[in-house]
C-alpha cells in the first residue's frame, strides 16, 4: 500500500470565487496533463466545454493527440475565477487504481489556508462522495458544532449555506465526473451549470 503526498500545488488564481474540491488525483500514469481532472476518463474538463462552449472536446489538444489543453483550461480557469485542490494532501492508495473506494485519507487539507488568499471565493465545491464527506466533517468542526456532531450532507445538486472561516459560504455537492458515475456527460453539465447562474 503507498502512501502519496499531493503532487500539485493548489490552484487560487486571486479573482478566485469557487473552489473546486475533489478527493486526491489518480496516480500519474491515468495523467493526461499536469492540472487537476488530469485523467482522461474523467469528463470534467467536457462538462465545462459544454457548459460554457455548446462543445464537449472544447479542452481537448487540438492536435488530435488524446489529452487536455493545459494551456486553454488554465486561461480559463483564471478567467471565471475557478480555484482547485482536493480535500486531501496525504492519502494510502489501498489500490492502484483512482477509485475513491480505496483512498485513505491521511492528511485533510487546510481549507481555511485554501480561502486565505482568495477574499471573494464564497463558494466551495465537492465533486464526489469521498470530497464530501471530508468536507463535511472539516465544515462541521470549523462552524463549532458540539460533541462531533455534523452538519447535513447537500442532496447531490443542493447547496447548504453556512457561515465559517469567517465567511457566508455555499457548500455545492455535485456528482462525480468520472465515468463510474452512472449519470450522463449531458445530466452531470446541467448540475453544474447552476454554480454559474
Amino acid at each position: 500500500m503507498t502512501i502519496e503526498s499531493h503532487p500539485l500545488t493548489p490552484f487560487l488564481p486571486p479573482n478566485g470565487r469557487v473552489l473546486f474540491l475533489g478527493s486526491f488525483p489518480p496516480p500519474k500514469a491515468r495523467w493526461s496533463m499536469e492540472f487537476f481532472y488530469p485523467n482522461w476518463i474523467n469528463d470534467f474538463w467536457r462538462v465545462m466545454g459544454l457548459i460554457f462552449h455548446n462543445d464537449k472536446t472544447y479542452f481537448h489538444l487540438s492536435d488530435g493527440r488524446r489529452g487536455f489543453d493545459k494551456e486553454r483550461i488554465v486561461r480559463f480557469a483564471t478567467e471565471q475565477g475557478f480555484a482547485f485542490f482536493d480535500t486531501a494532501t496525504t492519502v494510502r492508495r489501498l489500490k492502484d487504481n483512482a477509485s475513491d473506494n480505496y483512498l485513505e485519507i491521511l492528511q485533510p487539507t487546510d481549507i481555511a489556508a485554501l480561502l486565505a488568499p482568495m477574499p471573494h471565493c464564497r463558494c466551495l465545491v465537492t465533486t464526489g462522495g469521498k470530497a464530501s464527506e471530508e468536507l463535511r466533517a472539516q465544515l462541521s468542526l470549523a462552524s463549532g458544532l458540539p460533541g462531533g456532531e455534523l452538519l447535513p450532507m447537500p442532496a447531490i445538486g443542493q447547496r447548504l449555506s453556512l457561515q465559517c472561516y469567517g465567511r457566508q459560504l455555499d457548500w455545492w455537492r455535485m456528482p462525480s465526473t468520472s465515468r463510474a458515475y452512472p449519470l450522463s456527460l449531458e445530466k452531470k453539465a446541467e448540475f453544474y451549470k447552476q454554480l454559474i447562474q
